[in-house]
């Protein structure tokens, strides 16, 4: 399963990074890395989260960067 993570700044300066594939994973930061290492840190605890409880079956990830 592919995933993106969508990253932007925002008008006060802040980094906003998302992983759309995935509700709820939308993160900030104080520079784009930041913004995106907790995106994708987020999204593998809700991947994992959701493996766990029986929700998805283990699969293999591949998670890419794109700016808006």
């Amino acid at each position: 399963m592919d995933f993106h993570i969508e990253y932007e700044r925002e008008k006060d300066g802040r980094w906003l990074a998302e992983v759309p594939e995935i509700p709820g994973v939308l993160v900030y930061g104080t520079t784009s890395d930041e913004a995106m290492a907790k995106a994708e840190a987020l999204a593998l605890r809700v991947l994992a989260e959701r493996i766990e409880c029986g929700e998805n079956r283990p699969m293999a990830i591949r998670i890419g960067f794109v700016t808006t």
